[in-house]
């Protein structure tokens, strides 16, 4: 399964005339355009020519699709259209309307369960054991019934989309999905059924690799080093709070390391080193977006509080030679109101391409020509959007698997030099998360400094008692990001 997607991705290698080696290895991105093109000449072509239809090509194959994890429990409920939808109402916690009837050893197998749930980075005094423990010892009852289907509901919650309250989460936009596909009342009666609670609960367990390492680790770390434990357990609830089938291809992002992944059937096939937010307001927020296509070539329109705040609109009104030099077509409207757009080339801010993946933040992931910047170690330096390294490879890569181009169309596209969009055949899932202990792109457990001060909400809600019946999306404030793209 891993190795036709290996042949694609150095096929793709082969047609932009570049080494296996050197493309998995290089610091730098690919330069694909001539050396001797004009940036005046680049800079004046139109943009108004976007390109909606893929072209579609048999010599390569897509990447085989992962099937999506499936489970006994009812069929899932209708999912929101899009990520701004769920986040446009409140949606409460699934939990039982009814209290449901539990024999005395089902009871028992739930304190098994709680008394080792610390295997999984929680905490056994968080679930009521004592109370439990006292309706089971006075026999089958009502009190038995409605005591153990609570705790079985908090172990769900907990287990299934994260202990850590949603106030806790900062600039967290992530809609988890699994409360709706793994309904909390199914996943009672199924345990109850078999009365393996255990195996039950097992199919709402996070299912990626660096959860599983995460969770090893913790278990050969002493108890002695607390603060160690903590960091491990808050971020193996980090992963909880991700929808447990991340898909079959998709990009992730891991803020405060600095990288990219493209990864197919959770196995990593490039990574790309990126650029973030600069701590404060233009810190990048964690999404879960799609990539509805790639931009070649792509336009910039400049933010408002350049063209007006730095008077860059005048400033390109008055001189069109240097305008026209830079780049920047401008046009004036009532009121005095001017929008300036910077037009393709290896100039613009931009780069050479863009991904597009529309969202309220105005996020997404582009080249830039300030690409020294992957040469630093901390690359927090950006006004929230991700620059990334070798963006060129990365497009044509994605063309590939999720456009239908190939190779040499991909080349053939940014050597045009004009502002093309190939849409992709299905939507590819990124993810902008925030781990500060991980599996880095060597394979290895690391750290990664706390760059937006992220981890102390999080483990303080681990100290303090546990919230019932939790909010899924939060209340902060989006703050779209306007990037003035030019350090």
């Amino acid at each position: 399964m891993k190795r036709p997607v290996r042949r694609t991705l150095l096929a793709t290698a082969a047609a932009l005339a570049i080494p296996g080696s050197a493309l998995a290895d290089s610091t730098g991105p690919i330069d694909l355009l001539p050396k001797d093109a004009a940036n005046s000449e680049r800079a004046s072509r139109p943009v108004d020519k976007p390109v909606d239809k893929p072209v579609v090509s048999q010599s390569l194959p897509v990447a085989p699709v992962k099937p999506v994890s499936q489970t006994p429990v009812n069929a899932p409920l209708p999912q929101p259209t899009s990520v701004a939808e769920a986040f446009a109402q409140e949606v409460v916690q699934d939990v039982p309307s009814l209290t449901q009837p539990w024999t005395l050893s089902n009871a028992q197998a739930l304190v098994l369960l709680v008394k080792k749930i610390g295997t999984d980075g929680l905490d056994p005094a968080d679930y009521d054991l004592p109370t439990l423990q006292a309706a089971i010892a006075a026999g089958p009852s009502a009190a038995l019934d409605e005591t153990a289907s609570r705790i079985f509901s908090w172990v769900v919650e907990d287990l299934r989309d994260g202990r850590t309250p949603m106030d806790a989460r900062v600039q967290w936009f992530v809609f988890d999905p699994d409360a709706d596909r793994y309904p909390t009342a199914s996943l009672m009666s199924e345990a109850l059924a078999s009365g393996d609670l255990v195996g039950t609960l097992a199919r709402i367990m996070p299912e990626h690799p660096d959860y599983l390492r995460l969770k090893a680790e913790l278990a050969k770390t002493p108890v002695e080093q607390k603060q160690r434990r903590i960091l491990i357990r808050a971020n193996m609830d980090r992963w909880r709070w991700l929808p447990r089938d991340l898909g079959s291809q998709y990009l992730i992002t891991n803020v405060p390391e600095f990288e990219l992944r493209l990864t197919v059937n959770d196995q990593i096939v490039r990574t790309y080193k990126t650029v973030v937010g600069k701590p404060g307001r233009t810190a990048t927020p964690q999404l879960a977006e799609s990539v509805e296509g790639v931009i070649f070539n792509p336009t910039w329109t400049v933010p408002q509080s350049i063209v007006k705040g730095e008077n860059l609109g005048t400033r390109v009104l008055a001189n069109p030679a240097w305008a026209k030099k830079a780049g920047y077509k401008a046009t004036k409207g009532e009121g005095g109101w001017i929008n300036v757009v910077q037009q393709p080339g290896p100039t613009n801010s931009l780069g050479l391409m863009k991904l597009d993946m529309p969202n309220r933040h105005a996020i997404f992931l582009h080249d830039t020509p300030s690409r020294w910047l992957f040469t630093k170690t901390d690359r927090a330096l950006s006004h929230g959007c991700i620059r990334t390294e070798r963006a060129t490879e990365l497009a044509i890569t994605l063309a590939i698997l999720q456009g239908g181009l190939t190779p040499q169309e991909g080349v053939d596209l940014i050597k045009g030099g004009e502002y093309t969009r190939v849409g992709f055949i299905k939507p590819m899932p990124v993810y902008i998360t925030y781990f500060t202990m991980a599996q880095n792109i060597g394979g290895k457990l690391a750290t990664f400094d706390d760059i937006y001060d992220r981890d102390a909400p999080v483990i303080a809600s681990f100290a303090a008692p546990r919230k019932s019946n939790r909010s899924r999306v939060t209340n902060e404030q989006v703050i779209p990001i306007e990037d003035d793209l030019r350090t």
